[in-house]
Parts: C-alpha cells; sequence; structure tokens
C-alpha cells in the first residue's frame, strides 16, 4: 500500500521537485501527483514549467497567481513590523512560504487529495515553514517529503530522473542556488559556501554595483496611509505596483544588497546573499515615519515586539498563536503612521532628508524650538529632575554609607 493515494506537489520546475513526481509513484506508491507551481513574481515563463510537470508523469498541472495576496497579505504585514530578521534580513523569501502553504492546503481540498508534498531537504528552512504551516491549516493532511528522505546526492538525483524521461539540466556552469520572487533574490551554495569569498558582479540581477550606479543622487517621496505604502513620487499605486517601482528605484542606486552569516532554523549558520531594493528602502522610510508619529513608549516596545514578529516569520510560525497576537499590536500602532518621507538614494545608500505628517504628527515645533516662538516651561524642569533623579540619588547615598562602614 502506497504512503498516499492523491498527491498535491509543491513544484517550481527544478531538479528535485521534478524527479520528486516520478519517486512519489515509482518509490512510494503514489497514484496521483497533481502538480502546484505559485507565480510569486519571479518573472518566469510558467507555461514551460507546467508542461515539464506532466511531461514528468503529473496528473495535473497547475499554476496559481499568488503575487497580489503575496504583496498584499503578507509583505505589507512585514513592512508594517518593519521586519528585518538578526537586524537585517527582510524575509524575502520567508514571507513566501506560509502563502504557499496555504495555497497547497487549498488545492488539496479541492481535488481531493490525502496529502501534500515538497522538496525541501533536510537542513534548509523551507521544510519547518512547509511543515509547520501545513500542520496548522490541515493536521489531517499527510506531508510527503521524498528530498528529504531519498538519500541522494544531486548526481544521482539527476541519473534517477533521466531513469524516467527527465532531461538532465542544460548547463552546470552555475553553481549557486537562487531563490526568486517580487520581493527579491536569495543566492548561496557553490563558492558563496566560503564566508571570505567575496561574491561576484554575476549574482545578482535586481541591483546595480555601486560603482554602475548613477552619479547624480536623485530624491523620491514615499507615501504612508496606515503604515501602509500607497503613494511614490506623489502617484498613487497599487500593492503590486509600488513594490515594482520601490525595486526599480532602489535598485538603480545600489540599494539592498546583503552578504550575511545567518542563523538557520535547524541550528546551522549559513552564507546568504540577498538582493530585496524596494523592501529595504519601504522599511527604512516606514521606520523614519513612525518615529514622527508614534508616541516614545509605544515606538520602543514595538522595536522590541519586531524583532520577535521577524524570528517567527523566519522560523515558519506564521500562523501560531504567538504571531497572531503581535499581529493584533503591529495594527493597532499603526493607525496614526500616515505621511511623507523624503529620501536621497544615491551610491547604495537611502538618506532620509525629510519627514511629515498632515495630521499624526507628535513633533510640535512650539514645543522644540528653541527660539521666541519656545512655549516649553523651562521652570518645571527643575521638580521633574528632582523626583526622576531621587532613586538614583538614594542609592548613591546607601552605597557611600556602605563605604564608609568598610
Amino acid at each position: 500500500m502506497g504512503r498516499a493515494k492523491k498527491v498535491v506537489l509543491a513544484y517550481s520546475g527544478g531538479v528535485d521537485t521534478s524527479v520528486c513526481i516520478p519517486y512519489l509513484k515509482q518509490e512510494w506508491g503514489v497514484e496521483d501527483v497533481i502538480t502546484f507551481a505559485a507565480d510569486l513574481g519571479q518573472g518566469d515563463e510558467l507555461e514551460p514549467i507546467r508542461q515539464k510537470a506532466l511531461d514528468a508523469g503529473a496528473s495535473q498541472s497547475l499554476v496559481g497567481d499568488l503575487i497580489e495576496p503575496f504583496i498584499k497579505d503578507f509583505a505589507f504585514p512585514a513592512i508594517r513590523a518593519n521586519a528585518l530578521y538578526e537586524g537585517r534580513y527582510p524575509l524575502s523569501t520567508a514571507l513566501a512560504r506560509p502563502l504557499i502553504a496555504k495555497r497547497l492546503v487549498e488545492v488539496a481540498r479541492e481535488v481531493g487529495a490525502d496529502a501534500v508534498a515538497h522538496g525541501c531537504t533536510g537542513k534548509g528552512n523551507d521544510q519547518v515553514r512547509f511543515d509547520v504551516a501545513i500542520a496548522a491549516l490541515a493536521p489531517d493532511l499527510k506531508v510527503l517529503t521524498p528530498a528529504r528522505e531519498w538519500g541522494m546526492s544531486r548526481e544521482e538525483t539527476i541519473a534517477y530522473g533521466e531513469r524516467f524521461g527527465l532531461p538532465a539540466p542544460v548547463s552546470k556552469k552555475s553553481p549557486y542556488s537562487i531563490d526568486l520572487n517580487l520581493l527579491g533574490r536569495s543566492i548561496e551554495a557553490g563558492p558563496l559556501e566560503d564566508p571570505m569569498v567575496a561574491p561576484p558582479e554575476e549574482v545578482f540581477a535586481m541591483t546595480r554595483s555601486v560603482e554602475a550606479a548613477p552619479d547624480a543622487s536623485e530624491e523620491i517621496e514615499i507615501a504612508f496611509e496606515a503604515g501602509n505604502p500607497v503613494a511614490i513620487n506623489g502617484q498613487k499605486l497599487d500593492p503590486v505596483a509600488l513594490i515594482r517601482e520601490a525595486n526599480r528605484l532602489a535598485g538603480t542606486h545600489g540599494i539592498g544588497r546583503l552578504d550575511m552569516i545567518e542563523n538557520r532554523v535547524v541550528g546551522i549558520k549559513s552564507r546568504e546573499i540577498y538582493e530585496t531594493p524596494g523592501l529595504l528602502l519601504l522599511i527604512q522610510a516606514h521606520q523614519e515615519l513612525e518615529s514622527l508619529t508614534l508616541a516614545a513608549d509605544v515606538l520602543r516596545s514595538k522595536r522590541q515586539l519586531e524583532m520577535q514578529w521577524a524570528d517567527l516569520v523566519y522560523q515558519g510560525l506564521w500562523f501560531g498563536p504567538l504571531k497572531d497576537a503581535l499581529d493584533g499590536f503591529m495594527d493597532r500602532t499603526q493607525a496614526t503612521v500616515n505621511g511623507v518621507v523624503r529620501l536621497r538614494l544615491h551610491k547604495g545608500t537611502a538618506t532620509v532628508t525629510g519627514r511629515g505628517s498632515a495630521d499624526s504628527s507628535l513633533y510640535v515645533p512650539e514645543m522644540a524650538s528653541y527660539g521666541s516662538e519656545d512655549q516649553f516651561d523651562h521652570r518645571a524642569a527643575e521638580g521633574f529632575i528632582y523626583v526622576w533623579g531621587l532613586p538614583t540619588r538614594l542609592w548613591a547615598a546607601a552605597k557611600r554609607r556602605r563605604g564608609h562602614r568598610g
């Protein structure tokens, strides 16, 4: 008896997920393999990918356009949360996984499948993200993980596919593993596994090098409503178009490259190269607007919780209770994050040159000014300082007494 009767496989068109199709049928006795490929704005021509799955033995090959929900329901919450894993990585790849898992479960329900499958290996983050998300959304569905269990090297995997008519990769000249979507690209493996090897220019596609970026700077304005970016340079844009324009602007000026050692969920460190021009630009602008529109204690608390929010998403806990609770906090804080941020883009940097909010600013010029319009009551400071410093004075006095006794 096979491990499942009908399986929906998350499909990318790569070697591993293509080999998964005959492997599930031949080795695990699956009768019916249906593939699902997600369009996340990666720019690939999806019809050849759909046909490739059919040629590999899939009974159906489905493609889903998930670009709009990806940006609106996953990227925009990350912007509102200023989500930067380990203070740097804006989760461009991690944000896609819960959406793919959600749609995978929906397709499984629609076709009456008793299992879903993916081609993740045993030491990456994505296996955790898929497995945990699917278990939260559909605990009754089996999750089959052939690439985690088959124990084949890449060469053996290719040879296995050839036995069932799958063509070998046309070229092995690129040693890199690349994942991409509308938010960015992640590049790893090959020479990049040596942390001392500088990434060659050939691995980048969304951003210019600093050397190739324009000599002239460019000033832009990004407008936000309730924490969501809604316009660039005064032009209202839908969420997808706005991300594309932010990518274009930041990428042109060499903004958005990351080279970092990150801590994977499974406990190992990995070297990752990321290109996330638009997302990093938007998060920077959003952070700046919050400094103008959020009360000090709210802002400080939010900065601490943002790190936790990013950790949860990175670790595959998008559908967990703590993430759900933090979403409530994040959403509540964003009601007043309305306004415009001006930035100067130049040679790999985005420098804030202005920020304003017509109805939500907590900056009061009459209180901040040192000029004649100053309305701050300077005399009140003496009493405030006395009370504020009282615990310190009492502690210092006790310390002196202890010193005298010694």
